[in-house]
């Protein structure tokens, strides 16, 4: 038995492979920059159908944001390693599960867009980055960290469109809220990120048109520009935000005259496939 896990910063999708049976489970999700080894463990425990398993997988591919260095790595692979006592486990970076996703044999720009947003470059045998990815203060572009910070700051300058300020209401926002959760609670990233539903309700408005573009807009001249040959190779996109903004995606990539591939929602069923094709290991 083995498992693939793709883990972003909000969630995580579990496939269980035994034979010919898949079964697919969910978690948070576990990110290094945010999660210690006992919060990880103490999810795991939680988690009734990991529980049931635990003793009987063979090894385990967990592949998650932030998972960027040995050091990162290494936090996770310990609170993994506690709970699947006897697995032998590898741990990747979220990068890693793009570019294997979203590879068609031929050289691909592989690119995140959920929680945080990030973009590679694949050939077929390394993943390589252009640029570093700087996280949800200095970066995640036209992420959901990225439309979450425009939405809560206008929130409280009072920018909003009367529709979307209340949403804002509805959804319980307040000034002592946000500060609350954004600079006093963990999980910042995740908070500023769950802003996205009021974003996709109010998707026509011109607010958030104009919102959406700018944001896309700035991700393909930071993220996917950087590559020298952007226009000769295909690019794809993983993640619920690239699904749900799709058809503001395929706009924004015309305009720029990049190749858009594939878009899709959620990569592991792809990246098992990838799995079953060609074992992969560190």
């Amino acid at each position: 038995m083995f498992i693939i896990v793709e883990s972003g910063s909000t969630k995580a999708d579990w496939m269980v492979i035994d034979g010919e049976d898949e079964q697919m489970l969910n978690t948070v999700g576990f990110n290094p920059y945010f999660h210690s080894e006992q919060f990880i463990l103490k999810e795991l425990v939680k988690n009734d159908g990991l529980f049931s398993i635990k003793d009987q997988v063979d090894e385990l591919f967990f592949y998650g944001a932030g998972c960027s260095s040995p050091e990162l790595k290494n936090i996770i692979k310990k609170g993994l390693t506690e709970f699947f006592t006897k697995a032998l486990i590898h741990v990747n970076h979220d990068l890693d599960a793009c570019a294997y996703a979203c590879y068609n044999d031929k050289p691909t720009i592989a690119c995140i867009l959920g929680t945080g947003s990030n973009s590679c470059y694949f050939d077929g045998t390394v993943v390589s980055e252009a640029i570093p990815a700087l996280g949800h203060i200095l970066g995640d572009e036209a992420s959901g960290s990225y439309f979450g910070k425009k939405i809560l700051a206008d929130f409280l300058y009072n920018r909003l469109p009367k529709e979307i300020h209340d949403e804002c209401v509805r959804y319980g926002l307040s000034k002592k809220t946000i500060i609350d959760r954004v600079y006093r609670k963990p999980d910042a990233n995740v908070y500023i990120a769950s802003m996205m539903p009021i974003l996709i309700k109010s998707k026509k408005l011109a607010y958030a048109q104009d919102l959406i573009k700018t944001g896309l807009q700035e991700f393909v001249d930071t993220h996917i520009k950087c590559y020298d040959n952007f226009k000769e190779c295909d690019v794809s996109f993983v993640g619920s935000l690239a699904y749900l903004l799709s058809a503001e995606l395929k706009q924004v990539c015309l305009e720029n005259d990049i190749k858009l591939n594939l878009i899709i929602r959620r990569p592991l069923e792809m990246l098992v496939q990838y799995h079953k094709k060609d074992y992969v290991v560190d």
